[in-house]
């Protein structure tokens, strides 16, 4: 039923038919059950196992390596090669696949536990009103129109109408759902707004939500999937995760890649046409298979088969560094998310604020007879923990409190006059409250006044933790003794608690300033205790500061008052309170973290935009805002701050404009939240959503990347990708700069993977228009392509963070992985490494003094040799040393090309080598293992080469030097002017792979 708010009592009973003293019978159970469903949220049916290994490899590039893989097994069954040769390459692809898929499977398995914890929130059981009797019954039970009965602590077993008040006010906390920072209070009568959201349904108790205050009894008027839980849950089923900007950037580059590397093995294939006749091979068929092989190994070469599992240890290798951080990344490529961030939507109860309310103001009557006549006092401390001072108007600390009347009595009020309770919780290392927020901190209140002759707060230091939670509440309550409670009710607006103490008898009082003040007769002063009648001048003054502290500083405002009572009274009358004497007024506030301000300066200097999303009302949100001070720079609101109902009835255009402006949305339910972050990526904004409550989960799991706060619910934690430990916003502007890094890293080992593997390409294919043999044999490429490329790749991912990477702005979303420009430096570095590769090649046969020494011409013509006569043996093409030569120079070549990717850049001159002594730890694992395959016997029978003589050592050296060389004038290009035009020219659309329009 959507519109029970907005029926009145007798209506909703008639619809459901029920009667409100016997509640449903067995039969219209059954029928109810039958027509509404049970009380449970739906099991979220699984993408099949088999389903999501497939979708791992739904992409062009591995596509490709799958097909290479087979028709690289079919050659080699066709050439007769059996045993460990036939499945070595095709063995090795499969196996990194498969690696890479079993990540994948894994982040997408975590991603369906949200779905899960959300029916943590469901109760269990409820106290149902059935033909005439009440009776405690699971809570999947319930159905429409059963009549149930709710208590202080108990979790609201389905979404209910109230229908009857069993004490004097019924409060919620409903925070998990609205992001309310205070208890709710609950009324009987109709809701008349128009589009209302949650916290306008105030007669309604909605599922999972818990009772903090009061009793009452309410009808079911929605169960299972029909409750605010149950929208929230269809809400997260119906957004699908998207692509984050790196995956979507690499899957357009390696679609542009594949198109390149089929033209290229097309090309190979296509000019040797003429060489299929060629003897060598034994018929026109048998050549087309041996280029075709070729090509093959062409598309291996060209393909970066490392770069999944470099790409996923770089993540994994920030995710450390994060958590170092206290950021805990769930979702390995929301990494990389962070550093383009452009808008951070940020939850404010729990992330901008403790969700903890705390005393931060004291206000009592110092005297009556001398200026000044109030006198306030501070209060430090922003959680549940009594760990704080109170200190002057100066904002010198007390060191005795309790030693001042006023302070010490308030103390005593705080203690007595409440119904909570505060304790420490050892496996969540934090104090916890049981209870109505406001009185919690009351009792936090009381422990940091302390008692009177002990100097505060070093006089309890010696206690435990559990032992000082309410060490100073439980003083007072062994002192005076409990008689009578008159509880809290709308029309009194107060609270009364009537105390003994020997044969002194105290009333105390706390309630709303208005009702309190108008009660009192007298006043305690603080400078001397002494009891004085209240004039119109402290009246007057008594009103200006509590207007100012709930106006201007928007505090939560309580007054207290006591009354000495005729000795031997046991219980207390309505009458009784009246001639108060006024303690003082107490101002309390959810507070904000004191990191946030500079946390949030951060992010306006890095281009990244903050707008706080709340559940509380616009002036309340407002003034928080004010108090973090990252709002210094707009003089006011206006055109900053909406709610959700302006907003929604903004037209199209204006709200586009507003989204560019916001700073501020308040009154907010989790519907709109999503709808928030919606809109923003409509605008191509990057969005971060953070939160901590059931009702953030849909927009967490909408936006680009989500973070929990570490002390928020399950359900918050498992629809994020990252969540904070320390519930700290700080620790997101760590994190951005942590992202930004890893890109900028990110994009140097795809540069330097990239850049090789066009060399790889570059060699294979001027061998073949030259005419001369297979310079490298597949084995050996992903021999190179795994262990000598992904090692220095994976070290690159250690360069240092630059020091001004969060002055920058945050990249777009479109801008490419690989420019133009950058993509023109791959090809001359990588043209270089194909044709140094190609001339160790030649070298060894044409000049080198352990080769034969042959004229070019025939080692051009080598596959005719077998036909004519030669002064030399046809068996010398089938020497392992010259491939061993090209081999190790393109590995040599390759660890220069790694010192180059430093910085993108800048000079090694400026950046040296020993600046990421991790890539050249790796660069010396590298060349222990090149050795390692030269030298010792087995390996290199495996590879197919052979150990080199010092002389072969030097040529290889000559010839990978120069690459270093090279790439500092492509580098002095890129930082100086002079090569800002031809940079340009290369911008241009035509040579760069088609940008993808992000799909909304």
């Amino acid at each position: 039923m959507e519109d029970a708010y907005a029926r009145s009592i007798n209506e909703i009973l008639d619809f459901f038919g029920v009667d409100p003293t016997k509640g449903l019978s067995d039969i219209q159970v059954a029928q109810h059950a039958r027509l509404y469903g049970a009380n449970v949220l739906p099991v979220e049916r699984r993408a099949p196992f088999w389903k999501l290994v497939l979708k791992q490899f739904d992409d062009l590039l591995v596509k490709i390596l799958i097909v290479a893989a087979i028709i690289s097994f079919i050659l080699a069954l066709i050439n007769g090669e059996t045993g460990l040769m036939a499945f070595l390459e095709p063995s090795v692809i499969l196996l990194i696949l498969a690696a890479n898929a079993a990540v994948g499977v894994i982040t997408e398995t975590n991603a369906e536990k949200a779905l899960e914890e959300l029916r943590a929130y469901q109760a269990d059981v409820a106290t149902v009103l059935r033909n005439g009797c009440f009776s405690i019954l699971p809570a999947t039970e319930l159905v429409p129109g059963d009549i149930v009965e709710v208590s202080v602590g108990c979790k609201i077993p389905a979404d209910m109408r109230m229908i009857e008040m069993l004490s004097n006010e019924v409060r919620v906390d409903q925070a998990i759902l609205t992001g309310e920072s205070c208890s709710v209070e609950k009324e009987l009568n109709t809701t008349t707004a128009t589009n209302a959201v949650y916290q306008d349904k105030t007669n309604i108790l909605f599922s999972g939500t818990v009772v903090v205050a009061g009793r009452a009894r309410a009808v079911v008027v929605g169960v299972g999937p029909n409750t605010a839980m149950g929208s929230i849950r269809d809400s997260m089923m119906q957004t699908e995760d998207e692509a984050t900007p790196l995956k979507k950037k690499l899957d357009e580059f390696g679609t542009f890649l594949a198109k390149v590397i089929a033209g290229i093995c097309m090309l190979v294939w296509i000019v040797n046409i003429g060489h299929f006749r060629d003897p060598s091979h034994g018929g026109f068929l048998r050549g087309a298979i041996h280029y075709f092989k070729i090509a093959v190994a062409l598309a291996v070469a060209a393909i970066p088969e490392g770069l999944p599992a470099v790409v996923t240890t770089c993540l994994a290798l920030g995710t450390k560094r994060m958590a170092r951080l206290n950021a805990i990344v769930r979702s390995l490529p929301s990494v990389e998310t962070l550093g383009c961030t452009t808008v951070i939507c940020s939850d404010k109860t729990g992330t901008l604020t403790t969700n903890m309310m705390s005393v931060a103001k004291v206000c009592v009557v110092h005297s009556t007879q001398r200026s000044p006549i109030v006198t306030e006092y501070g209060v430090s401390g922003t959680t549940y923990a009594p760990d704080g001072v109170i200190f002057d108007s100066t904002g010198s600390q007390l060191e005795f409190p309790a030693q001042m009347p006023c302070l010490l009595h308030i103390a005593m009020c705080s203690a007595l006059c409440n119904e909570s309770s505060l304790q420490y919780n050892p496996d969540k290392g934090k104090y916890e409250k049981i209870g109505e927020s406001t009185e919690v901190a009351l009792r936090v209140l009381a422990e940091k006044i302390g008692l009177p002759g002990f100097d505060m707060p070093s006089a309890f230091n010696m206690l435990s933790k559990h032992e000082r939670a309410s060490y100073c509440n439980r003083y007072w309550e062994e002192q005076f003794r409990k008689l009578d409670v008159l509880e809290f009710s709308r029309d009194r607006k107060m609270m009364s608690v009537l105390c003994s103490r020997s044969q002194l008898h105290v009333l105390f009082s706390k309630g709303a300033p208005e009702s309190i003040m108008s009660r009192c007769t007298t006043i305690l002063c603080n400078d001397d205790g002494s009891i004085v009648p209240i004039t119109a001048d402290i009246r007057a003054e008594m009103d200006l500061r509590f207007n100012s502290f709930a106006g201007k500083e928007t505090l939560r405002c309580l007054a207290l008052a006591l009354k000495w009572m005729p000795p031997g009274q046991q219980n207390l009358a309505f009458d009784d309170e009246k001639d108060l004497t006024f303690i003082g007024l107490v101002g309390m506030l959810d507070p904000p973290r004191d990191e946030v301000r500079n946390a949030m300066l951060s992010c306006m200097t890095a281009g990244i935009r903050v707008i706080v999303v709340t559940g509380d009302n616009k002036l309340t949100a407002e003034s928080l805002c004010r108090k973090i001070g990252a709002f210094d720079h707009l003089i006011e609101f206006s055109g900053r701050s909406y709610t959700a109902s302006e907003f929604e009835e903004l037209p199209p255009l204006q709200q586009t404009v507003a989204l560019q402006q916001m700073a501020l949305f308040t009154r907010v339910e989790p519907s709109h939240k999503r709808m928030l972050v919606e809109a923003l990526q409509n605008q191509n904004e990057v969005v971060a959503m953070t939160g901590d409550g059931v009702n953030d989960a849909p927009a967490l799991k909408k936006a680009d990347i989500g973070i929990a706060m570490g002390s928020g619910t399950a359900v918050a934690k498992s629809a994020a990708d990252m969540v904070l430990a320390d519930d700290n916003f700080a620790s997101i502007v760590a994190a951005v700069a942590e992202g930004r890094a890893i890109y900028n890293n990110t994009k140097q080992f795809i540069r330097y993977m990239i850049s090789s593997n066009i060399g790889e390409v570059v060699c294979i294919f001027v061998a073949a228009v030259l005419g001369i043999p297979d310079t490298l044999a597949p084995v050996q490429l992903l021999w190179v392509n795994l262990v000598t490329d992904g090692l220095p790749a994976t070290a690159i991912g250690f360069n240092k963070q630059d020091s001004d990477v969060m002055k920058a702005k945050p990249r777009k979303v479109n801008e490419a992985v690989v420019t133009g420009w950058l993509f023109f430096r791959y090809l001359v570095i990588g043209a270089y490494v194909g044709l140094a590769t190609v001339a160790g090649f030649i070298w060894w046969f044409v000049y080198s003094d352990s080769g034969p020494k042959l004229p070019y011409t025939e080692l051009m013509n080598f596959d005719t040799c077998p036909t004519r006569e030669t002064t030399y043996p046809c068996s010398i093409f089938d020497d392992r040393h010259p491939s061993t030569v090209s081999m190790t120079v393109l590995v040599v070549v390759e660890m220069f090309n790694a010192l180059n990717n430093l910085s993108e850049n800048q000079s090694l001159l400026v950046i040296p080598p020993w600046s990421n002594v991790w890539l050249v730890g790796s660069i010396i694992l590298t060349m222990l293992l090149h050795i390692l395959i030269l030298y010792v016997h087995p390996l290199s029978v495996l590879f197919s080469v052979t150990a080199l003589s010092w002389s072969d050592w030097m040529v290889v050296l000559y010839l990978s030097l120069p690459v270093v060389l090279i790439d500092e004038v492509l580098k002095f290009f890129s930082r100086n002017p002079i090569g800002r035009r031809f940079r340009l020219w290369l911008r241009r659309p035509e040579l760069l792979p088609k940008r993808e329009v992000r799909d909304k």
